[in-house]
């Protein structure tokens, strides 16, 4: 799929984090009562097990391409998935999310140590703000393992979805997908050894559906952030957010407190500021 303009990308980038949320509430669903390490594994293979046979005819070639990147992204993503079973679990819904979504922020100052991209002062202003927004959120009296993990989130997302960039352009979205989760399961198979829970595979199919709608995020974020630069569209990424309140509110009676509503004003406004001032200056040259 190819795309050329901002507004699809951002369209694409709606869908995909609101089919997310989805997978969040299944994680949540399962709570403490899975085996961490375990469950992430069965994502993962159950992820191959969908991707195979949409690169059943894929050449070889094709398939090793940046194979090196893949396992990089690979084993960022198993631990973002980690941590965000931990976040889930012990946070609301909302909460987590919301400190999730300092994802774009964080891809800011990355994208100028990684690509050398410039930082304007309004990208430096909007940053600043967004980390202030996830203390109010956080609440540093109250800074616990869960808003810890939360944040470990937001760095993996943000990371991988800039190292998209190196992965070949010549792969499908299935091979992109496929090899990001087939270099990390010897990782993620490992980990479940070691945590010696018993194997419980009645979580399997939680998990293959959790992973199905991942990917679909997955899948619409190696799409527009080919074709576009992150900080024109990464605004978008915060539509999610609604779809986690509402989410938290229908099917978990999680209400979103004062202080989750101003921190997550304070990390959505700068980055929604920082994008439609970027398009006036592409526009204006």
């Amino acid at each position: 799929m190819k795309v050329s303009s901002v507004s699809v990308a951002m369209g694409l980038l709606v869908i995909g984090n609101i089919v997310a949320v989805f997978s969040d509430a299944l994680i949540k669903t399962v709570g403490n009562d899975v085996a961490v390490f375990q469950f992430v594994f069965f994502r993962q293979l159950s992820a191959v097990l969908i991707l195979i046979p949409f690169c059943w005819n894929s050449k070889t070639e094709s398939l090793v391409a940046g194979l090196k990147w893949h396992a990089v992204r690979a084993h960022i993503w198993l631990l973002g998935a980690i941590f965000m079973i931990f976040a889930i679990s012990s946070m609301p819904l909302a909460t987590a999310n919301a400190i999730f979504y300092a994802a774009p922020l964080i891809m800011l100052p990355l994208a100028t140590l990684l690509f050398k991209e410039q930082l304007s002062k309004p990208s430096i202003m909007a940053a600043i703000m967004g980390f202030v927004g996830v203390l109010v959120i956080i609440r540093p009296d109250q800074f616990d393992w869960a808003a810890i993990s939360a944040l470990i989130v937001a760095v993996t997302l943000a990371v991988n979805n800039l190292l998209i960039r190196k992965i070949p352009r010549s792969q499908t979205v299935a091979q992109t997908l496929l090899l990001t989760n087939l270099t990390g399961i010897p990782a993620s198979f490992a980990l479940a050894l070691w945590e010696g829970k018993p194997w419980d595979w009645s979580a399997f199919g939680t998990a293959a559906v959790s992973s199905m709608f991942i990917m679909i995020y997955a899948a619409t974020c190696v799409v527009a952030y080919r074709a576009v630069d992150s900080n024109k569209i990464a605004s978008a990424e915060y539509s999610g957010l609604i779809g986690a309140v509402v989410v938290g509110i229908a099917f978990f009676g999680e209400m979103p407190d004062a202080f989750m509503l101003i921190g997550t004003l304070m990390i959505i406004i700068p980055i929604i500021w920082l994008t439609k001032k970027e398009a006036s200056s592409v526009e204006t040259s």
